[in-house]
């Protein structure tokens, strides 16, 4: 009995959706799209309950004639190729004819469309892929509005994958940007229940684009062109220099023929060049826009066209990278120091001198403010889980005796171990080290309402992104009960007015804690381990005292063998191990 059967028209429908359609920053990108496809100068969004109850896109281009409203939602209805070697000619940024059969299949969407020159507009009604209406309507001029509702109506299954209002518009906005960023010819607005989010008005360059939607200032930003014949490549970069600093990789944009994409290699290269110049634990910002003959790129590989294939990657990341480079070496502004650097930097040495005249920060960690003091003879039940490890009581005694012998590429101290049984050398990881010293103490003067905060004479501005402004307006509390006193300073801007005392970098720490959906109220194992992530950092030079002062820190901790996001904070390399390695049993 045969097994194979032809699945109906309406099941087909739903899957082909559900391989374009995932969530509402899916309709807004596959929109978008087909606005600028169709010369629009102006596009706006609107948006209720991050669009799921509600997205509307209204637009200027050349609108479409009355004959084709009946065809767009049909699968595989395009204007865009006709046979199969367009394919390798791609000038458009939609192409196959799924996205408004997709976004029809599971949705109520409303249609109203006026071609260039024509008398009247058309509308058509869609509702779970079948037509219910087609009919004359008024419109203002040529252009296409789409209102759809009711997004997954008619797969609640899918529609329970949704997550929170906030990381959907998050993912609006990560989707929404790259188009405003890249086209600075046209006038784009996305507007959520009534608030603008972003409105931007066409610019006369790249840059002045990028430090307005961004919300960096142009100072900072450095173009670079460069045309290489022998590829067939254009290439223009808008350059971020030593000033913009990023906790993660979310203002580093990639366009190749005006598509934005993914590139892990392209990415990799040019994070390695900015290595000359920053931190490891740091990111860029950058702009990079690739022209390349269609041919030599194929934008058919992923079902949401968010990866393209290029012929001659690796060389086109080598001129990348020489590019950048020069740019960077040979325009780029040295650092500003502002409030914050100053403070670091006089904390340091402060730090230093305390150091070198042996006074209290070399202390006995016995009696300090730890969040479980090793010493104590009970504990209390534990506010957050700490896996067990066998062999913690072994290694902690050999570090805890360890003589400290220096330090490795600044990131690794190193510890001989003194039991005359088992020599070894003990490795510990710095930045490990000291977010798990931070992480237990923020979690036992948090759950004590205690913070030690330092008062700041004048604030520390952070200007944010759309994203982080988003999650700083749920946050306000959070970031309160952590010591980080904060307000409004302008639409784009907040002030810190106070710090903990032992975060090393006050923008830094607000970067990683914005750096996701709004915090919990009470959770404050979660905002720990957001926080802590500005401890002593890799590259960070420690002196032999702070090193020995770190290790006995950590020795008090809980759980000093593993960092607040699982990574081991120290390793053993036994003797016998290291006489293996140079041939030595």
């Amino acid at each position: 009995m045969s097994k194979v059967h032809i699945l109906k028209e309406d099941v087909i429908s739903k899957i082909a959706a559900g391989e374009v359609i995932e969530r509402p920053a899916s309709v807004i990108k596959e929109l978008v799209e087909n606005a600028i496809d169709a010369g629009a100068e102006a596009i706006e969004v609107s948006l209720q309950e991050a669009g799921k109850t509600l997205i509307k896109i209204k637009d200027n281009g050349h609108g479409i004639e009355r004959d084709d409203l009946e065809k767009i939602f049909s699968r595989h209805a395009t204007s865009k190729i006709e046979k199969a070697d367009d394919l390798y000619d791609i000038r458009s940024l939609g192409f196959r004819g799924e996205a408004l059969y997709s976004i029809g299949a599971i949705a109520d969407v409303t249609l109203r469309s006026q071609a260039k020159d024509a008398r009247e507009g058309w509308s058509i009604h869609v509702r779970g892929g079948k037509r219910l209406d087609l009919r004359p309507c008024a419109m203002a001029g040529n252009g296409t509005e789409i209102e759809v509702k009711e997004l997954f109506f008619n797969t609640p299954a899918r529609r329970k994958f949704l997550k929170s209002d906030t990381t959907e518009i998050n993912q609006i906005l990560n989707t929404f940007i790259p188009y405003a960023l890249f086209h600075n010819n046209i006038r784009f607005r996305l507007t959520h229940e009534g608030r603008d989010l972003v409105d931007v008005a066409p610019c006369p360059d790249a840059k002045s684009r990028a430090a307005h939607i961004l919300h960096v200032d142009e100072r900072h930003l450095t173009e670079a062109r460069g045309q290489f014949p022998e590829y067939g490549l254009k290439a223009f970069l808008v350059l971020g220099d030593i000033n913009i600093k990023r906790a993660r990789r979310d203002m580093q944009f990639i366009f190749v023929n005006g598509r934005p994409v993914q590139n892990k290699a392209i990415g990799f290269h040019l994070n390695q060049v900015y290595r000359l110049i920053m931190p490891e634990d740091l990111y860029p910002l950058f702009v990079i826009a690739l022209e390349l003959p269609a041919k030599e790129i194929d934008v058919n590989i992923h079902p949401a066209k968010r990866e393209v294939k290029i012929r001659e990657e690796q060389k086109i990341c080598s001129i990348l990278r020489q590019l950048c480079e020069e740019t960077l070496l040979g325009t780029g502004q040295t650092k500003q120091a502002g409030n914050a650097d100053l403070r670091s930097l006089r904390h340091s040495e402060e730090t230093i001198e305390r150091a070198l005249m042996g006074t209290e920060i070399f202390e006995t960690a016995q009696g300090r403010d730890y969040a479980y003091p090793a010493a104590a003879a009970t504990r209390e039940k534990q506010d957050f889980f700490v896996p067990e490890l066998n062999r913690q009581e072994n290694l902690q005694d050999k570090l805890s005796g360890a003589i400290y012998v220096g330090a490795a590429l600044n990131k690794y101290l190193l510890f001989q171990a003194r039991n005359a049984d088992l020599r070894s050398l003990l490795v510990v990881d710095q930045h490990a080290a000291a977010e798990r010293v931070t992480y237990e103490r923020l979690i036992r003067q948090m759950n004590k309402g205690s913070v030690e905060v330092q008062r700041l004479l004048s604030p520390v501005l952070i200007k944010l992104s759309v994203q982080e402004m988003l999650v700083w307006e749920r946050s306000q509390e959070e970031l309160n009960v952590l010591g980080l006193d904060s307000n409004l300073w302008d639409k784009e801007t907040v002030a810190i007015h106070s710090y903990p005392t032992f975060l090393k970098d006050i923008e830094k720490a607000v970067r990683y804690i914005l750096g996701g959906d709004p915090l919990r109220r009470g959770d404050h194992d979660a905002l720990a381990r957001r926080a802590c992530r500005s401890s002593v950092m890799a590259g960070d030079a420690l002196k032999p005292q702070q090193a020995e002062h770190l290790r006995d820190e950590l020795l008090q901790c809980l759980d000093p063998l593993t960092c607040p996001h699982g990574r081991p904070t120290v390793i053993e390399l036994s003797e016998s191990f290291l006489d293996k390695q140079f041939l030595r049993t």
